[in-house]
């Protein structure tokens, strides 16, 4: 015999409520916590963003990575992705194929189509040989870019890593 009584039916729409919730979190969306100023004056510390997981693919669960890719980043695309354990938010400036260029000439300097970003001497040898993106990757660089640790500092970021795109902040 079926037990439909109100607190029956209570507790099924709690458990389902909390199944459904879990799976959005998942697989769906995130609220996360911004922690660091290298994406001022866009995110700033402290502020809470939404991540749409689904921007560009359906995300592994268990991993740093997609399990299945649409779409993905594009230029000017606000993304989070996994670099030593901690989920990073960084701007996409370039995708692959887009060309790089490189000066000493005043200080170390990116350049990619009309913006310019400084590189310490250090990045400055560890990327200047890429006079494109590669393929399958992105160049990740933080909006407040004199204050970031990001693509110049760790090298490009492989498309399937990117775990999903900023869409409310």
């Amino acid at each position: 015999m079926k037990n439909n009584s109100p607190e029956s039916n209570f507790w099924k729409y709690i458990l389902a409520g909390i199944f459904i919730g879990a799976a959005i979190k998942i697989f769906a969306f995130d609220i996360l916590s911004v922690q660091g100023i290298s994406m001022e004056p866009s995110i700033h510390n402290n502020e809470k963003i939404l991540a749409c997981k689904l921007s560009y693919g359906i995300v592994n669960p268990f991993g740093n990575s997609t399990l299945i890719r649409w779409k993905n980043a594009k230029t000017g695309d606000i993304v989070i992705y996994f670099y030593k354990n901690s989920l990073v938010v960084k701007r996409c400036v370039a995708t692959e194929g887009d060309s790089l260029e490189y000066s000493s000439d005043s200080g170390y300097t990116l350049h990619v189509g009309e913006k310019n970003y400084s590189l310490t001497e250090l990045q400055y040898n560890l990327i200047k040989n890429s006079p494109c993106v590669p393929r399958g990757m992105i160049l990740a660089i933080g909006d407040n870019f004199e204050n970031s640790i990001d693509s110049r500092t760790y090298g490009f970021v492989a498309q399937k890593n990117i775990l999903g795109k900023v869409i409310f902040k």
